[in-house]
């Protein structure tokens, strides 16, 4: 091992051990350690920052949209260039005359100011083609009286023509602005070798392939809890918490360790029924929440237990249940149930959702910090148990026994044959059934055998799937 990188080890197992003393009552839940120097974009509503974003880290995950303030919560995402990596934030856009008055855009802004407390460099971007605002200049002296490293940004500088529009934005004292279109990719590579020439300690970028975390995506109707969830969780105001409906629109990915093992919480927009969904924005938070299960391991179905389960939670389960994601029901504000809402809330529990019996329920409550911690651990057996492959011998044998006690009915006065069982995948476990007749198989027999699998093999918060196929021809499923 070189020199340098035993430097980085003993640092980063600095990091770790000064996280885990911070932790205090929260025991083994620890913030991911930072490791890359962390370069935060901000800036006034709608200049481009969340297109900037998705252009640096290579992705699309951020909402990008002509309104302002759509970004809200810090989204983080890793980056590299020349050799060097480095971790780039996005931000809710500085608007200090709304803060006064608007307390979610006042909850944005003390999100950027934490963004900015971290980072080691300070993107600024403005609209090139606008021209400096009075919003530009309230930002800026927020930024000269932080202290930290500033790169100016002029965005929406869409060729050689406007540049001379970006000539303006020195008159704030700038020795250096970068003229760059986020959208269409102009002037990024000058602003990357800008940003690495203000990092110089940024370490080298190594292709690694770490041990991926389980992601755990909340989802849920509106003002459910959440985001409270999440902060709970991490025990890091990483998130806005607002008792307005809606607040959250992107899915943010909140990274953290829980007993030696990583997550990310993906924290999602309320999903309402698409009748109620009327603005442009919230239809796209809606698609976003939902494919955020897609790519999910395990849903956390969070519901106020003041207002119980509706047809909306009956769909969103039904929706985790057809992605194949282990769901893990959570009732929140279980400090505001009595013993017989409690009860009630039981017996709806079974109405609603009696199509998702395997699902996992736990009662929290995110204020009083009730089970929160239960619910990662509820979640990591859920996940482990969604990982489970069954040996072939201890098949043939279950399969055996099950053929006997229970044999599916004639089809087309025909005896249906189960020839063998075998296990295709895990997440969600999915086996294969060898049949004369595959499409003879009704679906009260194959969930009969998904159940006795589940049974047998101790699947747990997860579905299990059941596909019949012709020897050696199509399958039914």
């Amino acid at each position: 091992m070189s020199k340098r990188s035993a430097e980085r080890d003993a640092a980063n197992a600095r990091d770790e051990a000064n996280a885990r003393d911070a932790e205090g009552e929260r025991g083994d839940v620890v913030a991911e350690p930072r490791v890359l120097p962390v370069v935060a974009i901000v800036g006034r509503p709608n200049v481009g920052k969340s297109t900037l974003f998705n252009r640096l880290v290579g992705g699309h995950d951020a909402i990008v949209e002509d309104e302002p303030g759509v970004t809200r919560d810090r989204r983080y995402g890793d980056a590299d260039w020349a050799g060097k990596a480095f971790r780039v934030v996005d931000t809710g856009g500085l608007d200090l005359a709304a803060a006064a008055h608007d307390s979610i855009v006042k909850g944005t802004w003390k999100q950027a100011m934490r963004a900015i407390e971290e980072a080691a460099l300070v993107l600024f971007v403005l609209d090139g083609k606008e021209g400096i605002t009075n919003q530009d200049r309230d930002a800026l002296e927020v930024l000269r009286k932080s202290g930290k490293t500033v790169l100016y940004v002029a965005n929406k500088i869409d060729g050689a023509k406007n540049e001379t529009a970006a000539a303006e934005i020195y008159e704030l004292g700038a020795d250096e602005v970068m003229a760059i279109s986020a959208s269409h990719g102009r002037g990024i590579n000058t602003l990357l070798d800008g940003i690495l020439e203000r990092l110089p300690n940024a370490p080298e970028f190594v292709e690694t392939a770490p041990e991926r975390p389980i992601r755990l995506a909340l989802v849920g109707r509106p003002n459910a809890g959440k985001s409270s969830l999440v902060n709970r969780i991490v025990g890091d105001e990483r998130v806005i918490v607002d008792p307005t409906p809606g607040t959250t629109r992107d899915p943010v990915d909140t990274p953290f360790s829980y007993d030696g093992k990583r997550f990310v919480l993906i924290d999602t927009a309320g999903i309402r029924k698409r009748a109620k969904v009327n603005a442009a924005m919230e239809k796209i938070a809606v698609a976003m929440a939902e494919k955020a299960v897609g790519r999910c391991d395990v849903a956390l179905l969070i519901v106020d237990a003041k207002e119980g389960i509706s047809e909306q939670e009956a769909r969103i389960a039904g929706m985790c249940d057809e992605a194949g994601r282990g769901l893990v029901i959570v009732f929140n504000k279980n400090d505001l149930v009595d013993g017989a809402e409690q009860k009630k809330l039981e017996e709806n529990l079974q109405r609603q959702l009696q199509f998702v019996p395997w699902a996992k329920v736990l009662h929290c409550s995110a204020k009083t910090g009730r089970n929160v911690r239960k619910i990662v651990e509820t979640a990591r057996h859920v996940y482990d148990s969604a990982g489970t492959r069954v040996t072939t011998g201890a098949l043939n044998r279950f399969f055996e026994g099950i053929v006997e006690r229970h044999p599916p009915s004639l089809y087309q006065g025909k005896p249906i044959r189960l020839y063998y069982i075998t296990q295709a995948s895990v997440h969600p476990p999915t086996f294969v059934v060898q049949v004369n007749f595959p499409e003879g198989v009704h679906f009260s027999y194959r969930r009969y055998l998904s159940n006795q699998l589940r049974e047998t093999f101790h699947f747990e918060g997860t579905p299990v799937r059941i596909i019949t196929r012709r020897r050696g021809g199509k399958q039914h499923s």
